[in-house]
């Protein structure tokens, strides 16, 4: 198994005939999914999402693909791919298409509906080709087919991309249920015949390859939920992705079997179910669904609330709740659902919220203690199955953290694939597909870009780390005024600390050792304000290191008169 070295550089131009495969994020990580194809100068992208932030990365609302190899070759895309419409696949799309809005989006409909409401928010109105499965659309040079695939999605696609190079097959997020809620099965009649045709180099979900057997059906859950259902005393609170339709079709189902309301709450939530109802994805008998403000008007036991916030978000309707924040009071007596997955890094945000939840009251069900939700990538079992129907000639495991890449690429060497034929990459490795063998050849920028309110790209790494200092030792400011001749003090210097647990009186110890060392430095003719406030910084940290063993964020500011 080929993998990348640190000291990669860039890569050589293209050879001729050859197809380049360039992932810019989705690699080593879950989410932030994307990957760059380019065939004799056009380029062909595959999803474009976003990547949540977890508790090291403070006041990051969003994290995006780095755009900066695209920049040049705008004019070079032909389209980007939308293999189905959860966030970490079309969540990053708006600001791409900030740089060029004319590139064309290719995916289903439900997908291209998704997308198509959020980019209104950036006020950009896409150009785009509505596909179905079975479809094959030429786009420049790539000739793409379509291929359906199940998820915990409606419409979910993956892409076969035919070049004079080879054919790659992307899957995009799989599984293999075989009772799905909308019949709609992963199309293994399609791999097969693909494989027939000799599928050159596979990319594969890897998100459930440590995870043994199979994933159990969907439809399972319907019972498991219908007892809750039927045990809750007053309200049910659901927190659920904006975008799992099969999800909340079965809470639908539920509430309409024990005769409660459903509302929905949170814009995202909102938005999306209401696409997927008018688009017929969502079955909702009359009445059932009603405004978040008629609840007051109906007894607890007959009110079901579906929101966002599964994952700990705190700014999410749910962690709000928890919080005492939210116009919704949790009550004694209230049943939450959280009825999705823990994605990794996550953990410590939910359970937080669990706890907050259980504070108040209400009895919490999740996926630690009942069967209220399957995965909707496909487990080791399936990928095994897959591999042996696709025999691919070469395999890249993408969509996982390295453990998840690891262990697909074991699947895959199980199945037959040569080891020296699986590519093991990360997020700007380039791989190149050559006379049928799929090598490393380089790699490109593909850091994080974080997105801050208004701003994209403006916070960076040093900044981050700014704020986690400020977050976690609190910040001391000192004032000096000095004579600027002399550099002697005539005002100051005045301390005051937030959050460092110090108390200011306690800078008294301190400040002595401060006014000797500007006056030492005045002494030997060193009065300028930069220097001066290095000096202090040195004098007060160590003060504070030596005294409390902590390393706030010292601010010192020196004026001159």
């Amino acid at each position: 198994m080929s993998h990348p070295h640190p000291e990669l550089g860039p890569p050589p131009k293209l050879p001729k005939g050859g197809l380049r495969v360039t992932p810019l994020g989705g690699l080593g990580e879950i989410g932030r999914n994307m990957t760059v194809f380019e065939y004799d100068g056009r380029l062909l992208i595959v999803d474009c999402g976003v990547l949540f932030p977890e508790d090291e990365q403070p006041g990051v609302d969003l994290i995006l693909p780095d755009f900066s190899t695209l920049r040049e070759r705008l004019d070079d895309i032909e389209g980007i791919v939308l293999t189905h419409g959860h966030e970490d696949h079309i969540g990053g799309v708006p600001y791409l298409l900030r740089l060029k809005p004319d590139i064309p989006l290719i995916g289903s409909k439900l997908t291209l509906a998704l997308i198509e409401a959020k980019l209104q928010e950036h006020r950009i109105r896409p150009y785009t080709l509505e596909v179905t499965e079975g479809n094959r659309e030429r786009i420049g040079p790539f000739d793409c087919e379509f291929i359906a695939v199940n998820h915990s999605i409606p419409d979910a696609l993956a892409v076969a991309i035919r070049t004079p190079a080879g054919m790659v097959v992307h899957t995009g997020d799989f599984k293999m249920d075989q009772l799905p809620l909308d019949r709609r099965l992963t199309d293994l009649h399609a791999f097969a015949r693909l494989s027939e045709e000799g599928i050159d180099l596979l990319l594969s979900d890897s998100t459930n390859a440590e995870v043994p057997g199979f994933v159990p059906p969907e439809r399972d859950i319907s019972n498991v939920l219908r007892t809750v259902f039927a045990n809750a005393q007053k309200r049910i609170i659901v927190a659920s992705f904006a975008s799992h339709v099969h999800r909340i079709q079965q809470i639908l189902d539920a509430a309409h079997e024990y005769g409660r309301r459903v509302a929905f709450v949170g814009r995202s939530m909102v938005r999306n179910m209401g696409i997927a109802r008018d688009l017929g994805y969502l079955r909702v008998p009359a009445g059932l669904v009603v405004d978040v403000r008629t609840l007051d008007d109906l007894p607890d036991h007959e009110v079901v609330l579906v929101c966002t916030g599964s994952q700990g978000e705190p700014m999410a309707a749910l962690s709000r709740m928890a919080n005492r924040d939210h116009q919704i009071r949790i009550v004694q007596g209230d049943t939450v659902i959280l009825a999705s997955s823990l994605i990794p890094g996550n953990e410590n945000a939910v359970y937080r919220v669990i706890n907050g939840l259980t504070r108040w009251g209400a009895n919490v069900v999740h996926k630690g203690n009942a069967k209220v939700h399957v995965s909707g990538h496909a487990s080791a079992g399936e990928l095994l199955y897959f591999y042996n129907i696709c025999k691919p000639r070469n395999l890249m495991p993408v969509h996982g953290e390295w453990r998840h890449l690891r262990a697909n690429a074991e699947l895959g060497a199980l199945t037959g694939v040569p080891k020296d034929h699986i590519v093991i990459a990360e997020d700007g490795v380039v791989v190149d597909l050559v006379d049928g063998k799929a090598r490393i050849v380089g790699k490109v920028q593909a850091g994080y870009v974080y997105v801050d309110g208004l701003s994209v790209g403006d916070v960076t790494e040093s900044s981050l780390k700014d704020r986690r200092i400020l977050g976690d030792e609190g910040i001391i400011s000192v004032f000096v005024v000095v004579d600027s001749t002399t550099g002697k003090i005539v005002g100051g210097p005045h301390v005051h600390a937030r959050g460092s647990g110090i108390e200011d009186s306690a800078f008294d110890a301190v400040m002595p050792k401060v006014e000797e060392a500007i006056a030492r430095s005045a002494s030997d003719g060193v009065a300028e304000p930069h220097q001066l406030q290095q000096l202090i910084r040195r004098t007060l940290g160590k003060w504070v290191s030596d005294t409390y063993r902590r390393r706030p964020m010292i601010l010192p500011v020196v004026v001159e008169v």
